[in-house]
C-alpha cells in the first residue's frame, strides 16, 4: 500500500514548519498526536516542550501566509481591550484583542490558519477579526497580564443607567450560580467579583476600600506591604462598598457604625474562597477592609516556615511533649497564628482532643474543636478556657493572652498535665517573661509551666529570578551585625524588581528567636531578673535574637539587608 503524500496529511501550520525544515514529517506527525491527546495545539506543544522555538514558528508563518507579525513587548498588556472578548474564549483559545477600528478588531494568535477561534469571536463581539501573529511563549504571559489588570478606569460605569443598577441580595443557592446569573452583568457586580478574584492571584492578604473627598483608592496588601490597585472615579464608592456589604449580609442602611461581616466566594465546585469583612465610617464614607481567609497557609508544612535546623528541633520537642506552656510572640501581622496551626496540625491525630478558643477564627481545620470569641455574650477566653478543662482536653490552644485571669487558667492547665499553646504581643522572647511577671503571674508558676517562648517577624523573600548580587562597603556590613572574618567569603543579595515579583521581592519567610528554659534562666527568673538580664543570659547560652537569625537570612541568600533593617527595627 503506497505510504499517503504529505499534503494529504498536514496542512495549515503543520505544512509550513515542514516546509521551512523546522520539523520532519515523523516529528509533526508525532507532535500532532501527541498535542491532540493533551488537548492543545501543535504550536503550544511545540513551544511548551522547547520543540521549536516561539519565535521562529511566528517568523516562518508571517513568510509563508503574510499575515501581519507584532512583539507584544512593545505595547502595555494592561491597557488592551480585553473585555471586547469573553475572558473564556480568550483562555479557551490563547488569543489576545490589540485594538479595535470600527467594525474591525485585531487579535494576536500564534496559528492564524486555526479559523475556529476567530469564527468564535466573531459571533459574540459582532467585529469582524483579523489575525496579527505573535510568539507562542509571550502570547500565553501576556494574556495572563492583561486578564489580571482591573479595569480601573471604570468607564462602563460611567453610562446614564448607573444610578438604576440594582444589587441584589445574594443567597447561597444564588452564589453558587452567580457565573451564569443575569446580575453578573451589572458593572459593580463584575467589577467588585474581578479585584476579589485579583486579590487572590497576587497572593494579597487584605484588601482597602478607601473613599476620600476627590477620588476612591483600592489597595492591596502584599507580603505585607500596601500598594494601590485601583482608583475607581468616587462617584461609584457608595455603589462599590453597598455590593460589598450584601455580599457579607450586612445592613447597607447602616453606614454610622463599624459592621463586621463574612464572604464566601464560590469559585468552582472545588474552590471556595473566605473573606472577613469590616467597615468603618470615615470622613467621606465608609471604609472596608476585608481579610482573605486562606486555610492553606496553616498547610504548608514546618520546612516551609523559616526555621533553623536547631530552631525547628526546639519546636518540635515542645509541642510533642504531653504537657507544659508553648508562648508565640511578635506583633500583629508576624505569622503567630500560622505558626501555631502549624504545630496544630502536626499534634492533630485521632488520639488527641485539641481545641482552640480564638478571636475570631480565621483558619477552619477539620479535627479541631474551634470556638469564636463573643464578648457581648459573655463568651471570652477565660471562660472559654474554664469549658474546655471540663472537656477532657489534651491540647489546648488560646488565641491571645490579654489579661490576668486568662494568664492564670493557661498556666494551671499547663501545670495540671494540658499542652497549652497561646500568643502574647511583645517584641522578643525574654521580654515576654517580664510580661508575664509584670500581670502579676507568680516567678515559680512561669519556671514550672513554660516549655518555649518563641518570638518572631515576617521578612519578605528575595525574588528568585531577579535578585542580584550587592557590593556593600565593609562598613556598612560590619555595622549591620557582620564579622569582619566572614567578609571576605560573604555574598549579599539586593532586591531588582521583574515581572515574576513585586518591588524585586516574592512571597515571605519566618525569622524566629526560640528560647526554652535553662536552668540557669530559671534561676534568673525566680530572682526577679529583668528582659536585659534575661536577654544577655540567652545570648550567653547561643540562643539567636531575631537580628542574628535575619542576618542568617541575608547570607543564605533569602532575603536583603534592607529587608532585616525594616522587620527587626526596635
Amino acid at each position: 500500500m503506497a505510504t499517503p503524500t504529505t499534503e494529504f496529511y498536514f496542512s495549515g501550520i503543520t505544512k509550513c514548519l515542514i516546509q521551512k525544515g523546522l520539523l520532519s514529517e515523523g516529528e509533526a506527525r508525532t507532535h500532532v498526536q501527541e498535542a491532540a491527546k493533551k488537548h492543545i495545539s501543535l504550536v503550544s506543544y511545540l513551544v511548551a516542550n522547547k520543540l521549536v522555538n516561539g519565535r521562529a514558528i511566528a517568523s516562518a508563518v508571517y513568510a509563508e501566509f503574510g499575515v501581519p507579525f507584532f512583539d507584544l513587548d512593545a505595547i502595555d498588556l494592561k491597557t488592551l481591550p480585553v473585555k471586547l472578548i469573553n475572558e473564556k474564549l480568550i483562555r479557551k483559545h490563547q488569543v489576545l484583542p490589540l485594538f479595535a477600528r470600527g467594525k474591525t478588531i485585531f487579535i494576536a494568535v500564534s496559528d492564524p490558519t486555526n479559523h475556529q477561534p476567530l469564527d468564535e469571536i466573531k459571533f459574540q463581539t459582532r467585529l469582524n477579526p483579523e489575525c496579527i501573529v505573535v510568539e507562542e511563549d509571550k502570547l500565553s504571559k501576556a494574556i495572563e497580564i492583561a486578564l489580571e489588570a482591573p479595569d480601573t478606569s471604570m468607564a462602563a460605569l460611567l453610562d446614564e443607567d448607573l444610578d438604576n443598577l440594582a444589587v441584589s441580595s445574594v443567597e447561597e443557592e444564588a452564589a453558587r450560580n452567580e457565573a451564569n446569573s443575569d446580575v453578573d452583568d451589572a458593572p459593580i457586580v463584575r467589577f467588585v467579583n474581578k479585584i476579589l478574584l485579583d486579590s487572590v492571584k497576587k497572593g494579597a492578604s487584605d484588601i482597602h476600600f478607601e473613599p476620600y473627598e476627590k477620588n476612591f483608592r483600592i489597595r492591596f496588601r502584599t507580603d505585607g506591604m500596601l500598594h494601590e490597585v485601583a482608583s475607581p472615579p468616587s462617584a461609584v464608592a457608595t455603589k462599590i462598598i453597598s455590593r460589598i456589604k450584601v455580599m457579607s449580609r450586612l445592613d447597607i442602611a447602616e453606614r454610622r457604625v463599624p459592621q463586621d461581616g463574612r464572604i464566601k466566594l464560590i469559585v468552582s465546585k472545588n474552590r471556595t474562597l473566605d473573606f472577613r469583612v469590616n467597615t468603618c465610617p470615615t470622613l467621606f464614607g465608609e471604609k472596608v477592609v476585608m481579610r482573605l481567609l486562606d486555610p492553606t497557609s496553616a498547610q504548608l508544612g514546618i520546612e516551609k516556615l523559616g526555621f533553623e535546623p536547631d530552631q525547628q528541633k526546639l519546636f518540635l520537642e515542645a509541642i510533642n511533649r504531653p504537657y507544659g506552656l508553648v508562648l508565640v510572640t511578635g506583633p500583629t501581622g508576624s505569622g503567630k497564628t500560622v505558626s501555631l496551626y502549624t504545630g496544630l496540625n502536626i499534634l492533630n491525630t485521632i488520639e488527641r482532643n485539641i481545641s482552640t478558643a480564638e478571636d475570631p477564627v480565621e483558619i477552619t481545620v477539620e479535627g479541631i474543636n474551634q470556638v469564636n470569641m463573643n464578648v457581648k455574650a459573655g463568651l471570652t477566653f477565660a471562660s472559654a478556657l474554664r469549658a474546655f478543662l471540663r472537656q477532657d482536653p489534651d491540647v489546648i490552644m488560646v488565641g491571645e493572652i490579654r489579661d490576668l485571669e486568662t494568664a492564670e487558667i493557661a498556666i494551671k492547665a499547663a501545670q495540671t498535665g494540658h499542652l497549652v499553646l497561646s500568643t502574647l504581643h511583645t517584641n522578643d522572647a525574654p521580654q515576654t517573661l517580664n510580661r508575664l511577671m509584670q500581670m502579676g503571674i507568680p516567678a515559680f508558676n512561669i519556671v514550672s509551666s513554660i516549655n518555649l517562648i518563641m518570638a518572631q517577624r515576617l521578612a519578605r523573600r528575595l525574588c528568585v529570578h531577579c535578585k542580584e548580587p550587592s557590593d556593600y562597603p565593609e562598613s556598612v556590613l560590619l555595622s549591620t551585625g557582620f564579622k569582619k572574618e566572614e567578609l571576605k567569603t560573604l555574598q549579599v543579595y539586593k532586591a531588582v524588581g521583574c515581572e515574576h515579583c513585586t518591588n524585586g521581592y516574592k512571597g515571605r519567610v519566618g525569622i524566629y528567636q526560640v528560647m526554652t528554659l535553662s536552668d540557669n534562666m530559671r534561676r534568673l527568673i525566680l530572682e526577679g531578673g529583668n528582659a536585659m538580664q534575661l536577654a544577655e543570659q540567652a545570648k550567653a547560652e547561643g540562643i539567636n535574637d531575631l537580628r542574628a537569625s535575619g542576618l542568617n537570612k541575608v547570607r543564605q541568600g533569602v532575603t536583603s539587608i534592607e529587608e532585616i533593617d525594616r522587620v527587626t527595627k526596635e
